[in-house]
């Protein structure tokens, strides 16, 4: 089984709502750069993200948070892919404090999880296996 995390800082130009909220499709975007990576990992090739099969919104991103993307393929065919995905939320600004204040937080917040499919290049993927 192949596991590929990302970790990444919300940046305040990236607010799109009240309270400094990130729109969900935030996450959507992540999850395509570490699919990216795994089908790199995998097959030599950036691969083709095809579909999602499942997306669920579970708590709210917000600028000046640390996200954490974890891509786990739960399924290999021969040209495609299947990944499981979590984004959490394992930092936190903490303007209560000061502007510039945050956090790590002691238990990780799942913020969006998803189900994808990638698919990969016949050529790619037999030359990857070949090398």
């Amino acid at each position: 089984m192949t596991t590929v995390t990302h970790r990444r800082y919300v940046p305040y130009s990236h607010a799109h709502y009240a309270g400094n909220l990130v729109d969900g499709a935030y996450a959507l975007g992540l999850f395509g750069d570490v699919a990216t990576e795994v089908c790199i990992v995998l097959d030599g090739d950036e691969g083709l993200f095809a579909s999602y099969s499942d997306v669920q919104f579970k708590a709210p991103m917000k600028a000046g948070d640390v996200l954490e993307i974890v891509a786990t393929v739960t399924r290999m065919g021969t040209r495609s892919r299947t990944i499981d995905f979590e984004c959490r939320v394992v930092g936190r600004g903490r303007p209560d404090k000061s502007e510039s204040a945050a956090e790590m937080l002691e238990t990780p917040i799942v913020a969006v999880t998803a189900t994808g499919t990638v698919v990969v290049p016949a050529q790619s993927q037999s030359s990857a296996t070949q090398a």
